[in-house]
């Protein structure tokens, strides 16, 4: 028996959890904030951060002998982050974190320099985004010219901290889960791409070496393990114990839904980003541009203050909504792709012209919504038997009331933890156990799964297949052939 440790360096923070090896169970925990201002959310400015900030607040995080006695520790930290590094392995310019509007130019730049969406996604199993390091690359060097030709090496949040514990070592790791998401290297072939980064920095740059799952990235002099290290989303499925079968709806103001799958997914469309996960799965990833949105816009509408208002009322109301339909496209949709569309309310009549009935097709839009995601990869051979709900409105009534019948699934509403930081410490528990002999490369540690509440569509599940009908038979009319592309947009 031992103990290890999990540090998620988030954009805000870095929490730290201390974990019994065999079982999982949290021992100890610190927090402190990054040292700087947050940046701005999806959509904001590129966000200049000096790295040494992460370094500042872990430091802080673990003191008062928090890691006393730990005998590994992994590492989890934000996606999408980019340090530019010069040939001496100084930061040339201060980390590049967040998205950026302005970079949306660069990404259709990059589309179009390959040769299109589909290009992206047989190359690398995703087309290329605001927020990713390689259209951050492609900005750097159509507005940062002098930086960009003195980059020699990239990383990300995550390598690069992991290369700072080793204390910087002439080898530099990273890991599966962290590479998928960088636009340059491929989950399908497990290789990177070098021209593409070529192609968007002007020139070649030395990339970090993508080790195995349950593979240390090396041992301090103190003789402390690091594992591998991962992204935050690859790091919560394994702090969540995902497996097989099981898909994660986050509900943020947009919505993601992902799904552990055993091969890379290549989507023409690009409407699945091909990740690989913390084990060596896969994660496809299916993002919706309104969830909490179309509830707070909703909740606005009919002078409520909040969602949990809004949710009340819905509770008034029965399923179907007495036949009003909510299309939650209020930002525009990217699943299915109407960039330029708007929300739609049908079925209006007098009956139905009650707040409380607005109110539940709110919450009945913002789920159809995420079911569509879901059967986006449904459609590609991906098996959902259970269904994680992350994210405050997941507590909310009128979403687990909807939920099971709408996604034809149980659902699993997980207790709020640090689960990216409890996934952090079973990698690290994982490569310790892998080092001693005593943990199968193959095989990571068998913890205790995330307490949970887990609600069953039951007798409620044709009257939630019907709503969702409804709700497919108004995309349909109003939206025809939306999803031609794809498989049958509807599959219960």
């Amino acid at each position: 028996m031992g103990i290890v440790a999990g540090l998620d360096s988030s954009p805000d923070f870095t929490r730290i959890v201390v974990c019994d090896t065999d079982t999982g169970a949290v021992l100890r925990q610190g927090y402190a904030p990054h040292p700087v201002e947050s940046p701005e959310g999806g959509g904001g400015r590129v966000a200049d951060v000096d790295p040494q900030a992460w370094l500042l607040s872990l430091g802080e995080a673990a003191g008062g002998g928090l890691l006393e006695g730990v005998q590994a520790i992994g590492v989890s930290a934000q996606q999408n982050a980019l340090v530019p590094l010069d040939g001496k392995g100084g930061t040339v310019r201060p980390a590049l974190v967040g998205g950026d509007r302005r970079a949306q130019v660069s990404a259709a730049d990059l589309i179009d320099s390959l040769g299109g969406r589909e290009a992206w996604a047989q190359a690398v199993g995703c087309v290329p985004q605001a927020a990713q390091p390689v259209t951050k690359l492609r900005w750097l060097a159509k507005n940062e010219p002098e930086a960009a030709g003195r980059t020699a090496v990239l990383m990300q949040a995550h390598d690069w901290l992991v290369w700072q514990l080793l204390g910087r070592p002439v080898r530099r790791t990273t890991d599966r889960g962290g590479a998928s998401g960088t636009g340059y290297w491929s989950a399908a072939t497990g290789s990177y791409r070098p021209d593409l980064v070529e192609l968007a920095l002007g020139h070649q740059a030395v990339l970090p070496e993508v080790i195995g799952p349950a593979e240390a990235a090396g041992t301090t002099p103190e003789g402390l393990l690091i594992s591998a290290g991962t992204g935050e989303t690859m790091a919560a499925a394994f702090g969540l114990g995902l497996g097989l079968g099981d898909a994660v709806v986050s509900l943020g103001a947009s919505g993601s839904v992902m799904a552990v799958h055993p091969e890379a997914l290549v989507d023409q469309n690009g409407m699945i980003t091909s990740l690989a996960d913390a084990t060596g799965m896969h994660l496809p990833v299916v993002t919706t541009l309104n969830a909490v949105r179309a509830l707070r816009g909703t909740a606005e509408l009919l002078g409520l203050p909040d969602p949990e208002a809004l949710s009340e009322l819905a509770m008034k109301s029965t399923p179907g909504s007495h036949g009003l339909v909510l299309l939650p496209y209020l930002e525009g949709e990217r699943t299915p792709s109407l960039p330029h569309t708007a929300g739609t309310l049908s079925g209006l009549r007098r009956e139905s012209m009650k707040p409380e009935h607005l109110a539940r097709a709110a919450f009945e839009g913002m789920l159809c919504g995420l079911a569509d995601a879901l059967d986006v990869l449904r459609g590609r051979g991906v098996e959902v038997r259970r269904v994680f709900l992350l994210g405050p409105a997941a507590e909310l009534p009128a979403v687990q009331a909807a939920a099971p019948s709408l996604f034809g699934a149980q659902v699993v509403v997980p207790q709020p933890a640090d689960y990216a930081a409890i996934g952090a410490a079973r990698q690290a528990a994982w490569a310790l156990g892998v080092s001693q002999g005593t943990l199968d490369a193959r095989t990571p540690p068998a913890w205790q799964g995330a307490v949970a509440q887990v609600l069953e569509p039951g007798e409620d599940l044709a009257v939630g297949q019907a709503v969702r009908q409804q709700y497919v038979a108004v995309r349909e009319q109003t939206h025809p052939g939306a999803f031609t592309a794809q498989p049958d947009a509807f599959t219960g």
